[in-house]
């Protein structure tokens, strides 16, 4: 009787072949051979998968964004009496990939972003990620401020906004070494800060 295929399992081993291959090489490095050489599978099994690289890449970057947002909420999850503005500083240093153990997702997650400038569908999926995030950061700034017996910013999304874009800032700083690890995270801390005095949040 013929081995059942969990199509999942062996969709999830692709999309980690591809991220390793593109931590390597970049995603111009990325080949459906050396994808299924490296996932330990046949082209045909890549293909069956994938009508094409670009679907492969675009449910790898999702795969991506899923771990990131998952984090996210786990953060949330973990330290639920920590206030909002804490949380939300937390959540925010998980999406700028600022730790080491997340370094090859920053440089992979990069990489995505670049490729993403000439393929709409990785400019979809990118936005909705960003989206995503956006509703997250722009909920824990208005419960900040309820939390603190304050009126929330103006336009709590255009300071979610400005979050996101600090956090793929200082991702990029961070990589190619203009800053370290530690000088970025008193970036953010330093702007969220700056955040709560102007909305008396702290």
């Amino acid at each position: 009787m013929p081995r059942k295929v969990d199509h999942e399992d062996r969709r999830s081993r692709i999309a980690e072949a591809v991220c390793l291959l593109a931590d390597e090489h970049g995603l111009e490095g990325v080949t459906l051979r050396d994808v299924a050489a490296r996932a330990q599978v046949s082209m045909g099994a890549v293909q069956r998968c994938f009508r094409s690289k670009e679907e492969m890449l675009v449910f790898t970057l999702r795969n991506i964004g899923e771990r990131i947002t998952e984090r996210v909420r786990a953060r949330l999850v973990q330290s639920p009496a920590q206030s909002a503005a804490t949380t939300l500083g937390h959540a925010v240093t998980e999406v700028a990939l600022l730790r080491e153990e997340h370094r090859a997702e920053a440089r992979v997650w990069l990489a995505f972003v670049a490729q993403a400038v000439v393929s709409e569908p990785l400019a979809d999926t990118l936005k909705a990620n960003y989206a995503a995030l956006q509703q997250t950061f722009t909920r824990l700034i208005r419960e900040a401020g309820e939390s603190a017996g304050h009126p929330a910013p103006t336009d709590p999304q255009r300071e979610a906004r400005t979050l996101l874009a600090l956090a793929d800032g200082l991702t990029t700083h961070v990589l190619i070494g203009r800053l370290t690890p530690q000088e970025a995270q008193d970036v953010l801390h330093a702007h969220l800060t700056s955040l709560w005095e102007r909305h008396v949040l702290s």
